[in-house]
């Protein structure tokens, strides 16, 4: 008997008993849990989505990215760049011979895979796609950050795994072809038939989406996109004037501003810059965080647009990581009006 007057009633802990909770409440409650389970990757499915659609819009949309190879900033640039620090390096090769059409693919790559996971239409392809292009980016941009944390591609990559795994069943045209297809087999077609109605369905959809995609992935690129100016740092031609092995004519070089030459030993770029008013100095291209090209001299610093790492344009000091080494620094020399690179400084 008082077993059953116990079981009746419910303690807070404080060792007095407390009243049941009501059935309807604790349904109630049941049913948010449920509810909140249900929709537990919906914040991370949108964040993915808009995050890849705008990436891929933006790289359409920047003046630099498909500028070739005269450009530091371009696709071809930071392809090479990342070529000598990639475990995959050899693989890249294509990509050299063939920068726009692999630029093109990325870029419209990203976009597809943001709206297919934002609409939700075929989502474990999207994420597959995702995870593709994230393992792909890992391994050519972020493989060599340390700690690995501080990369974002690896977390992209679980992220994008979370929803291969789950796929997009709700709020999603995925979702909806699944609860008609239920309604199909409940009013009698055969599998044969509903599969291929959600199929066909499915790829009208995929269809749409994608062209789409393509018309505002085109006019991004087309009215959004500036052509590329000469920039302060833009490429010299080296010569083997002054007894250097490279030297730039002094009028290239404004205060504030750069030329690029290549280092004969490594084959990396290198600015050459003068910071303030006959002081010149050299330094790589190479951010010492993850292998990045970073870009020309701008406001006294150079900035690295894969990761946000900034630099001094006089010292090659690191102002902000997540880099933590300086860029590698260069004697340059004045030698008439021509400067010379000189060796790589201790």
């Amino acid at each position: 008997m008082m077993e059953g007057t116990r079981d009746s009633l419910e303690s807070d802990g404080s060792g007095a008993e407390q009243p049941p909770v009501p059935p309807g409440r604790r349904e109630r409650a049941a049913g948010r849990r449920a509810l909140a389970s249900r929709y537990a990757l919906l914040p991370l499915r949108l964040f993915l989505g808009v995050t890849f659609s705008y990436a891929g819009l933006d790289k359409l949309a920047d003046q630099h990215y498909l500028a070739g190879r005269g450009d530091l900033q371009s696709f071809y640039a930071q392809t090479l760049a990342a070529k000598a620090h990639s475990p995959v390096g050899a693989l890249l090769e294509p990509a050299l011979h063939a920068p726009t059409f692999f630029a093109l693919l990325i870029a419209f790559g990203e976009l597809a895979v943001g709206l297919g996971t934002l609409f939700g239409l075929w989502g474990r392809v999207a994420a597959l796609g995702g995870a593709a292009l994230s393992l792909t980016l890992f391994l050519t941009i972020s493989y060599n950050v340390t700690p690995y944390y501080l990369g974002n591609d690896l977390p992209y990559l679980m992220a994008w795994t979370a929803m291969l795994l789950a796929g997009t069943p709700y709020l999603s045209v995925d979702g909806y072809l699944a609860r008609r297809a239920e309604r199909d087999r409940n009013r009698g077609l055969t599998e044969d038939a509903v599969r291929r109605r959600t199929f066909v369905d499915g790829s009208i959809a995929a269809v749409a989406l994608g062209g789409a995609g393509l018309l505002l992935g085109s006019l991004t690129a087309t009215f959004v996109r500036k052509k590329s100016k000469p920039a302060a740092g833009k490429p010299a031609a080296p010569t083997g004037q002054g007894g250097a092995a490279v030297s730039v004519a002094a009028a290239q070089v404004p205060v504030g501003g750069s030329a690029t030459v290549t280092d004969p030993a490594t084959g990396d770029a290198v600015y050459i810059l003068q910071p303030s008013a006959g002081q010149y100095c050299g330094l790589s291209s190479i951010c010492t965080h993850a292998g990045c090209t970073v870009n020309p001299p701008s406001g006294g610093r150079l900035d690295c647009p894969c990761h946000g790492s900034r630099f001094d344009a006089a010292t090659g000091a690191v102002l902000a990581g997540p880099a933590v080494k300086p860029l590698p620094k260069y004697t340059v020399t004045k030698n008439g009006d021509r400067l010379d690179l000189g060796p790589l400084q201790g």
